[in-house]
């Protein structure tokens, strides 16, 4: 039951944080184009796929339900998860002419672009932050032989 509750809680900061983040990237765009208010549809749209998407997030890179898979293994799940909801609610909640091909290509095009560009980042930073954990424990371990422990 504790790991339940643990599960609640993460899951709903992150859904919370990611509707924020979506409703915010939403609004300046709306804003750039023209628009002067937020369709409730929409809004109900976001929220969907930022409570179920942090779910499919939390399944594919916590060690709480997966315990043991390579990050590249946990990031293909992720896609092979994420894209199919992502694409059932912008079909479902009408997000662009769903009839149109061409729209299809730009949204996959969309989306991929972004999930490289978000996964690139993330990369970049967890590398940086290793390097530098790596060097605070190399000034640990240096400390610690000078002091002669």
């Amino acid at each position: 039951m504790r790991r339940f509750m643990r599960f609640v809680a993460e899951w709903k900061t992150a859904s919370a944080l990611s509707f924020t983040a979506a409703v915010v990237i939403y609004t300046v765009i709306s804003l750039a184009a023209g628009g002067d208010a937020v369709p409730i549809r929409v809004l109900l749209s976001l929220l969907l796929i930022c409570a179920v998407g942090s779910a499919v997030q939390y399944l594919c890179f916590t060690d709480n339900i997966i315990r043991s898979m390579r990050y590249t293994r946990r990031t293909l799940l992720f896609l092979a998860l994420f894209f199919p909801l992502l694409a059932g609610t912008a079909w479902l909640f009408r997000w662009f002419p769903v009839e149109q091909a061409g729209a299809w290509l730009i949204f996959t095009a969309s989306f991929l672009a972004a999930f490289v560009l978000f996964t690139l980042g993330f990369e970049i930073f967890y590398r940086s932050a290793g390097r530098k954990y790596d060097g605070l424990l190399g000034q640990y371990r240096r400390e610690k032989e000078r002091r002669g422990e």
